[in-house]
């Protein structure tokens, strides 16, 4: 009989829409960070740092890249005869098929991989975190409190605290009470969306919660458990931890890997991140070349100046770009002469000659005022800008565009210039226009 301890559930199946364009292709886990990482490998590499070999990863928006960069677990040293790895997407059952609704829902359907290993504890993580933690300090921790549930907390500033879970404790570090996102918060002390559950009590919740709609663990599973009386306990955790579901966010924890003494290390050699490496040759700077303050990918070659950046693996900036206080992504070349400032560009993305990125003023983007915010610039994965554009704060780009697409050669602060999208509502509007008075398809028309 296959018998684990402690089994990971790895929630990655997020859309992460506050991301903007750049998880139109591509779920949140698997977006590109520091360079040469992707997101999901934070809680990937904790794993197995922490000696939990059995991972299953619960995918659903978008999950192409996510299971090719995956794979069967080599990078992470998860590719097990028993355990490792395992990439679970909903399925078509007998009766009751659908999507995961929730995050609960989504481990409820997975009952049985999680029988399969006949495990004591379960340790369910968020796939869209930046952090280091070593879960067999937690899973020490539940026991020696001979917990039910334990949640992993941190403080937060009091005033942020309505935007999470929080957690009222007495001094033993007893939850008493369980806040999901209060107007008025009674403790600053914020949920990470990290739980170590006993096997027994997670079963019997999600058995008893399945007929909730959009079950999840904050809203439902855990204020069930604690109505219960079951013991649930706040494990508090002092490290760095960054949530980057915002662009904001995701901007300002890239940054933070470029500072002089960055509080996220990457190179430390007890707690090393694991990623998929691709077989590229080294970095090229050429002689006029500059770079201050950057982390720069395998394979890319800087020919122009580059300060305070991520610069991912493969990418080319050629000679007389300038790129500032920028995340540039895997595969992507900055032509000549272009001037790029405070920008998220995405993969496989071509920035033509003498574009000019970051300028002007703040205004509020009118599309999406709280996504597209910060005063960056953000260009989705395998668009075109054309040479000679000027782009303000703000934006988003996503699509290959061309020279009409910027009246009088600007995309003015605050404004979205979506083609991909465009392009689908001109064929849907064309298809509709296709039928005759009857209803029918015209000869030719793809169904």
């Amino acid at each position: 009989m296959i018998k684990k301890e402690m089994i990971a559930m790895l929630l990655a199946g997020g859309q992460g829409s506050r991301l903007g364009v750049l998880t139109s292709k591509v779920a949140k886990p698997a977006v590109a960070f520091g360079g040469k990482y992707r997101i999901i490998d934070f809680p990937l590499s904790n794993c197995i740092n922490s000696g939990v070999d059995t991972v299953g990863v619960l995918t659903q928006y978008q999950p192409l890249r996510l299971n090719s960069h995956i794979g069967i677990g080599i990078p992470w040293d998860l590719d097990r005869n028993v355990g490792g790895v395992t990439v679970l997407p909903p399925y078509e059952k007998v009766e009751n098929t659908e999507w995961y609704t929730g995050t609960a829902n989504a481990i409820y359907q997975n009952l049985t991989y999680m029988e399969s290993f006949h495990p004591d504890y379960v340790l369910i993580l968020s796939g869209d975190h930046i952090y280091k933690m070593d879960y067999e300090v937690m899973l020490d921790f539940h026991k020696a409190h001979n917990a039910d549930v334990s949640i992993a907390v941190m403080p937060v500033p009091m005033e942020e605290a309505s935007r999470f879970g929080v957690v009222v404790t007495d001094e033993n570090g007893r939850i008493s009470e369980f806040q999901e996102k209060p107007a008025e918060p009674k403790s600053n002390l914020a949920s990470m969306g990290i739980y170590i559950f006993s096997w027994n009590a997670l079963k019997e919740a999600l058995i008893a919660l399945s007929g909730q709609s959009g079950c999840d663990f904050g809203k439902h599973v855990i204020p069930y458990c604690h109505e219960k009386g079951e013991t649930l306990v706040a494990y508090q955790f002092n490290g760095y931890w960054k949530d980057v579901g915002t662009l904001g966010s995701y901007w300002e924890a890239n940054m933070e890997l470029i500072d002089i003494i960055p509080e996220f290390n990457l190179y430390e050699e007890f707690w090393k991140i694991y990623t998929k490496n691709d077989i590229l040759p080294p970095q090229y700077a050429s002689q006029d070349s500059v770079i201050e303050r950057c982390l720069v990918g395998d394979g890319s070659e800087i020919y122009g100046r580059v300060y305070n950046s991520i610069i991912g693996c493969g990418v080319v900036i050629e000679e007389g770009a300038v790129v500032r206080d920028s995340i540039i992504m895997q595969n992507t070349v900055i032509k000549a002469g272009a001037d790029i400032y405070k920008a998220i560009i995405a993969e496989n993305t071509v920035v033509g000659e003498h574009v000019k990125m970051g300028i002007g003023e703040e205004v509020p983007n009118r599309l999406k005022p709280s996504v597209y915010a910060f005063g960056l610039v953000v260009v989705g994965e395998d668009s075109v800008i054309p040479p000679d554009v000027c782009i303000g704060k703000n934006t988003a780009v996503s699509g290959v565009t061309v020279p009409e697409d910027y009246p009088d050669g600007i995309l003015a602060g605050g404004e979205t210039l979506d083609v991909e999208s465009r392009s689908l509502q001109n064929r849907l509007e064309a298809m509709g226009e296709s039928k005759d008075d009857a209803g029918q398809e015209k000869a030719g028309d793809v169904l």
